[in-house]
């Protein structure tokens, strides 16, 4: 979820030695606890406060001045959609985590508070007594806190606006570029803007776009999604967004919006066809398959792959099948490295990976894996990316 600062009363700045400082705001005092207990035994991060509601939060801000806050959804006195926007008036650059459990409401919720600033989401457990519940919840929000921490201390002092909402169509935030990785000193291929090594664009013709993406993945889905009316009328888009159940729902209804095109989480068995995107639904992988002279959409309960479900890899791989090198693939702001193993794929196969660039990335995992890999034809800016992959469906193979 793209990060957007707000408010112009504290300056911004980044600390630059000693372990995140957590605060963490949820009226459950077992959620607290558990929370509390995982950041304490993180080495590179410690608890700066643990409180029970936005109001406290608010009014001891400047005292406790924590890098990261998780925030629930639900409190008592002031609620974290609430909260929000006064903590990020008091410290614009402080990194919030909305904490919510799964129903639509606090879906709803979720994506408001990222289009005023938050910087991610986090789905909580129904019940902390599920073992496998609760394991998630600790690994994904240890991680969250880790990676959306560490690009604060990269980031200069100087803030960006927030974000829009977006109904119809978000306003994306363009981050500030940090330096570019230095080019290799010699290659056989082309360089990006951003100075990474890319392959050359294949010739063949695409005839799908499939899209991976993470943590920042929605705002810069629903910014991207509006270029590609035209790339949507001609072929079918498919997209896979770790997320769980519930939160692609709400997702594929903005997608809609903003699009003005039909999206949908994908449904097991219907046939993949041009004029639509298909979501993959949360807690299912999405792949396609052929049934008779139909593609058809596959969904199945396996096991995570990259510790996500749905992820990215089962989707580009199984596209090859059905479309061979005819294929572009673009990996968006995320966590970890899913998708890079698929790419390759698809690069084998004949077809074309773009990856989003570091400086737009709310996190540069997912895309810099794919980019360090050197199997993109194009790294870009989010702001670039719907007017290439335009111009590869209309014959541009440059």
């Amino acid at each position: 979820m793209s990060v957007a600062f707000a408010g112009n009363s504290a300056p911004t700045g980044s600390r630059e030695a000693g372990p995140l400082r957590v605060m963490i705001v949820d009226d459950s005092v077992v959620i607290r606890g558990l929370i509390s207990r995982w950041v304490g035994a993180e080495h590179d991060m410690e608890v700066a406060a643990s409180l029970r509601t936005g109001l406290e939060a608010v009014n001891q801000l400047e005292r406790i001045n924590p890098d990261v806050a998780v925030l629930d959804i639900e409190m008592p006195e002031l609620d974290g959609i609430s909260a929000l926007p006064k903590l990020l008036a008091k410290k614009r650059d402080l990194v919030i985590i909305m904490a919510s459990t799964l129903t639509r409401r606090n879906a709803e919720i979720s994506f408001k508070a990222l289009s005023l600033g938050a910087a991610d989401y986090i789905p909580k457990p129904e019940s902390t007594r599920e073992a496998s519940a609760a394991d998630i919840f600790h690994h994904d929000l240890i991680e969250k806190i880790r990676h959306l921490g560490a690009r604060l201390r990269r980031r200069p002092a100087v803030a960006s606006p927030p974000l829009a909402p977006a109904s119809p169509a978000p306003v994306q935030r363009s981050p500030v570029a940090r330096p570019a990785a230095p080019a290799p000193a010699t290659s056989l291929y082309p360089q990006s803007a951003s100075g990474m090594t890319t392959r050359p664009f294949s010739s063949q013709a695409p005839k799908v776009l499939l899209i991976g993406s993470s943590t920042g993945g929605p705002q810069a889905l629903m910014a991207l999604v509006t270029e590609l009316g035209p790339v949507i009328d001609r072929v079918p888009v498919l997209i896979t967004q770790h997320m769980p159940p519930t939160f692609t729902t709400i997702l594929a209804e903005h997608l809609a919006r903003s699009s003005r095109r039909p999206a949908a989480e994908a449904v097991d068995g219907e046939p993949v066809k041009p004029g639509r995107i298909y979501l993959a639904p949360g807690g299912k992988h999405m792949r396609v398959a052929r049934s008779g002279v139909d593609t058809v959409i596959a969904l199945d309960d396996g096991p995570a792959v990259n510790f996500c479900k749905p992820a990215v890899d089962p989707l580009f791989t199984s596209a090859i099948d059905i479309w061979h090198g005819a294929i572009l693939s673009v990996i968006l702001t995320g966590m970890g490295s899913d998708g890079m193993r698929g790419g390759k794929d698809i690069v084998a196969a004949g077809g074309n990976v773009i990856a989003q660039d570091e400086a737009s990335s709310v996190v540069w995992g997912m895309p810099g894996a794919a980019a360090n890999a050197g199997i993109c034809a194009a790294i870009l800016p989010l702001n670039q990316i719907g007017a290439k992959v335009n111009r590869l469906f209309a014959g541009d193979r440059s």
